[in-house]
């Protein structure tokens, strides 16, 4: 039997951890090794991380196959080089997509913009309603974002505000791109008001059309190509840039990208990613049909939610706030006032203690993504009414990252959160969802590879599912 070869190297280089995985997509696609180095963000250069990395790769390949390895080569310093390989790439370092967002009404436009932002792997900081202030222009400026979003307006409505706010982004002293995803009928006079300055200018289709329409699929598609034209700023990001022969996309981009091709193929999901720095849910869903006849709002059926004070590293401190420090101190009997945060828990205390973080961020971040009913009384007596996204539908609850694929505990910490859900107001996932973990870690890869290699990538998911 002939030994499979590399055909491609997928990285994802993370807040506190770079990935580097090695794919063989002929014939039955196969993982054929993983290697993992600590990001070096703080240290000035991600490429550190990302040769460690490779590194580490190079020798898990050796130790599996002997000497009949990919075509790797080494320098004098013993680094792994990798000619000749394809390498693509996911990022979320250095604060990931970094990105804000500006409409005219919050409950429409801006809404909208918001779910298109997120769905696209963005973290956003900044979210303005009506016509962009003085103090808004400062926070900008102070942010630097990697993408400004500019909506407003159904079709054929208001169009002053979106033209008011696009000559204020214009004056901004920067080269942030600028994407308008608002009324059609502003286009032409917004192309005048940035012909000519430092700011590219995308104009997509409008994300809010029509009153109760979401469209946010092409403003999504436009945000990870604008992001991969300029890619984040992290210190080392150009080089990788050089480096990688494929896409850099937003990892959370990519985990939504796999979460939908794999929904395609097995039903209704959530998706639950614990990092370092945020906790991501990603659901695909439509709801049930009865929700949507009380539902106030439109929800898109592939939303995420980013929930940036809920990590195990970067995080911690806000996750443990969320607990309660002296809660938390008392249930894992700690001693002294030094919290065990590290980045790969090694020591029982350690891991205890990311354990009961991971815990929370399970809980917290799966009720803030989740919708509700709620009453209300008017002229007619009582109505229900539902906000937010419905879970109800949900079948499987599946569990990625490297807290999941490293933790046995954690298949059962999402078991014991669906046993919990009992409040009737939620529109939670229902208790027999099943519950899946991602061993191999592979779903950020799988949707980088899922455009050229959609069912490939759906073979890698549910091997590491197990699912195949």
């Amino acid at each position: 039997m002939l030994m499979k070869k590399i055909d491609l190297l997928v990285a994802e280089i993370g807040s506190t951890i770079t990935k580097v995985k090695g794919l063989s997509l002929q014939d039955e696609p196969t993982l054929l090794g993983t290697g993992e180095g600590l990001t070096t963000v703080l240290a000035g250069d991600v490429m550190l991380g990302l040769q460690r990395a490779l590194n580490a790769l190079a020798t898990d390949l050796k130790l599996v196959h002997g000497n009949e390895v990919a075509p790797f080569s080494f320098d004098d310093n013993g680094n792994c080089q990798i000619a000749g390989i394809p390498l693509w790439a996911s990022s979320s370092a250095a604060g990931g997509l970094k990105m804000t967002v500006h409409g005219l009404v919050y409950a429409m436009t801006v809404r909208a913009a918001r779910e298109a932002a997120l769905g696209a792997g963005a973290v956003l900081h900044l979210v303005t309603a009506g016509k962009i202030g003085a103090q808004d222009l400062k926070q900008i400026a102070e942010i630097t974002p990697n993408i400004i979003l500019l909506a407003g307006g159904v079709e054929g409505g208001e169009r002053e505000t979106a033209i008011y706010n696009a000559r204020q982004l214009a004056a901004i002293d920067s080269k942030t791109p600028i994407i308008y995803c608002g009324n059609s009928a502003a286009r032409g006079e917004i192309s005048r008001i940035f012909n000519g300055t430092a700011h590219s200018l995308t104009i997509v289709d409008n994300v809010y059309p029509r009153l109760d329409e979401l469209n946010i699929e092409p403003t999504r598609r436009a945000i990870q190509q604008v992001f991969e034209r300029h890619i984040i700023t992290a210190p080392g990001m150009d080089r990788i840039g050089e480096l990688v022969s494929g896409k850099i996309i937003p990892t959370p981009g990519a985990v939504m990208e796999a979460a939908k091709l794999l929904a395609a193929d097995i039903d209704d999901l959530v998706v639950i990613d614990i990092g370092g720095a945020t906790t991501d849910v990603h659901s695909v869903t439509e709801g049930s049909a009865e929700i949507a006849e009380i539902l106030i709002a439109p929800e898109p059926r592939a939303k995420r939610t980013v929930e940036g004070d809920l990590g195990l590293f970067v995080s911690a401190k806000s996750t443990v706030d969320s607990i309660g420090n002296e809660k938390l101190v008392a249930e894992l009997k700690l001693a002294g006032k030094e919290l065990p945060i590290s980045p790969i828990p090694t020591t029982p205390i350690e891991e205890r203690f990311t354990l009961r973080l991971a815990q929370e961020a399970i809980v917290v971040a799966l009720r803030r993504h989740t919708g509700r009913i709620r009453e209300l009384y008017g002229p007619t007596g009582r109505i229900m009414i539902a906000e937010g996204k419905d879970l109800s539908k949900v079948k499987w609850i599946i569990g990625t990252g490297g807290f999941f694929a490293r933790n046995s505990n954690g298949k059962g910490l999402l078991i014991e959160m669906l046993a919990n859900n009992k409040n009737k107001s939620e529109l939670s996932p229902p208790s027999g969802a099943k519950v899946l973990i991602d061993h191999n870690y592979i779903m950020s890869t799988a949707g980088v590879i899922a455009q050229q290699y959609p069912t490939q990538a759906v073979t890698l998911l549910k091997e590491s599912l197990g699912l195949a």
